[in-house]
């Protein structure tokens, strides 16, 4: 799936994402603002920020950075920053390929990524990128749907591979093959979401 299909899948989505998948999806982003625990001050970025969903989740005083590849998300992002009024606490929303970012090495204190490596064209260059701009000691934050372990579900997922670009993601992707080919380390896997079918991940950026 390349970056035009990305961004084509979701500016069919950005009118109705909010409604189609914001209750769905809100236990997860929840969940991760939690866990990470961050506090005023720190720097958060979210890669795939999509419609801004889950800022208004965070500590007031967390300095937030979203991103995005889908100007048509990001519109919706932006009003609600405003309407919100959480604007002094978003640094940035920007639109971005989250598999090349412009910002500098160690920018950011914590780095999540939610509903997002299951869509990127490359989810190594993704995961590269994530690690390079988080500092050392800092942490990652992952929540994806990843394919069932159950061979009737993880089957039928398969066999809806062929319509990922329609989708905007790819419903066959497995969180072994992920982790191994990243070279990340998983402290922490919690299911979330209906029925647990997605996963969280809290993956620490190794210190120096």
């Amino acid at each position: 799936m390349n970056i035009e299909s990305v961004k084509a899948a979701y500016r069919r989505w950005a009118r109705i994402y909010d409604v189609v998948f914001g209750p769905i999806f809100h236990p997860g982003r929840r969940h991760v603002v939690e866990a990470l625990g961050a506090q005023p001050g720190e720097r958060v970025l979210e890669v795939g920020v999509g419609t801004g969903l889950s800022l208004p989740l965070y500590p007031r005083g967390v300095k937030l950075t979203g991103i995005d590849i889908s100007r048509e998300m990001l519109d919706v992002a932006e009003r609600r920053v405003e309407r919100d009024g959480i604007g002094e606490d978003v640094e940035a929303i920007r639109e971005m390929d989250a598999e090349a970012m412009d910002f500098p090495d160690d920018a950011f204190d914590r780095v999540v990524a939610m509903y997002v490596v299951s869509t990127v064209p490359d989810y190594h260059r993704l995961v590269r990128e994530m690690r390079r701009v988080c500092k050392p000691g800092g942490d990652l934050y992952i929540v994806n749907h990843f394919q069932s372990e159950n061979p009737v579900i993880g089957g039928i997922e398969g066999a809806l591979a062929p319509i990922a670009k329609f989708v905007g993601f790819h419903p066959d992707f497995r969180m072994d093959h992920f982790l191994t080919e990243t070279g990340l380390e998983a402290a922490e896997v919690r299911s979330v979401n209906l029925g647990g079918y997605w996963k969280v991940l809290h993956c620490p950026n190794p210190a120096d």
